[in-house]
């Protein structure tokens, strides 16, 4: 941590503090503002740092602008290309390059505070963890925000509110030998591969810190795979990617232990944050039905999930998921 901000070319090496990966696929309308976040926090940190900018194929100018940063930060900055299409195959593949102690997935059309990187890695090496979990603001195009905190790790259920939490990859700054010798990859080929993986790497650990920071800018633009206005096939992905995760959990011999936890997070997925696409095009209908079919196969009992029935759960939003279940929802 004492280590100059300034690196030669030659010192990428496993000493290096953090690998900050960031994937890039037609994002020439925000990438500068996510790259100059990045070197923000980097000069403040004086950690010896690397930032992988992973080209995606993309076909607009985004790749012009990555080789604009990487010649005027030849030190810090690599450029490298992932011919195999999706975020999920570009950041399996950054990993792979990474040479840091920790790395720290970062989405091109989002932004970290200049204090992020030093705060979450001094964390990392006071505590000697495997996640740091840290807070997130979602931006929207008016300018009003909304903070969402990480899970405590101070907070005796940790494990279960981690699996229950709506995290994404971002969210995490993670120790990269453990991740890597518990060879965890983003499922390649679809949407959703955050869910898929991501609640179930608690499952490996007792070494989890947090601090309660908006560290992470995470901008509610248009151009967001989530935020298209035309129906995309892929969001039936979320099928994929729910019972990868179910499998995941019986691999750990979790899935009895971490039950209800796993039945809240498909029950919420499936329907309130994928029910709000199907709504939203006619080409989603069949997802209601699909819905129900999921959920008579791997929780039928769903409607009596212990989450679900608390207290501070409101009957109305109790009487939304039943009737999203039968497809009588509008968003």
């Amino acid at each position: 941590m004492t280590r100059a901000f300034k690196a030669t070319t030659t010192c990428y090496n496993k000493t290096m503090d953090i690998s900050i990966i960031v994937p890039v696929y037609n994002a020439e309308k925000y990438v500068e503002r996510c790259i100059e976040s990045i070197i923000k926090a980097l000069k403040e940190s004086k950690c010896h740092g690397e930032v992988l900018l992973i080209d995606n194929n993309s076909s607009d100018g985004s790749l012009a602008i990555l080789e604009k940063y990487q010649k005027e930060y030849p030190k810090i900055i690599r450029l490298l290309k992932c011919k195999t299409q999706g975020a999920a195959a570009t950041r399996n593949y950054g990993i792979t390059k990474a040479f840091g102690k920790y790395i720290w997935f970062i989405d091109s059309d989002d932004s970290v505070t200049s204090d992020s990187i030093s705060k979450l890695v001094k964390k990392a090496e006071e505590a000697k963890t495997d996640l740091v979990m840290l807070g997130l603001k979602r931006v929207y195009d008016d300018g009003h925000s909304e903070y969402i905190p990480p899970v405590s790790s101070k907070d005796l259920e940790y494990k279960s509110k981690f699996i229950r939490s709506e995290l994404g990859q971002v969210q995490v700054l993670i120790r990269r030998s453990w991740w890597e010798s518990h060879k965890f990859k983003f499922k390649e080929g679809i949407i959703h591969e955050d869910m898929e993986l991501l609640p179930s790497i608690i499952l490996y650990t007792d070494k989890f810190e947090s601090i309660d920071e908006p560290f992470y800018l995470y901008y509610q633009n248009e151009d967001s795979v989530l935020h298209k206005t035309k129906w995309d096939p892929h969001y039936y992905d979320i099928y994929v990617a729910l019972e990868s995760l179910y499998k995941r959990f019986e691999q750990a011999e979790a899935k009895e232990k971490y039950h209800d936890e796993l039945e809240w997070f498909t029950i919420w997925n499936l329907l309130v944050d994928s029910a709000k696409y199907f709504a939203r095009f006619k080409e989603g209908k069949d997802g209601f039905k699909k819905n129900r079919q999921f959920l008579c196969q791997y929780f039928p009992n769903w409607r009596k999930n212990r989450f679900m029935n608390q207290k501070k759960i409101s009957w109305k939003f109790r009487l939304l998921l039943k009737l999203s279940y039968f497809g009588i929802v509008k968003y």
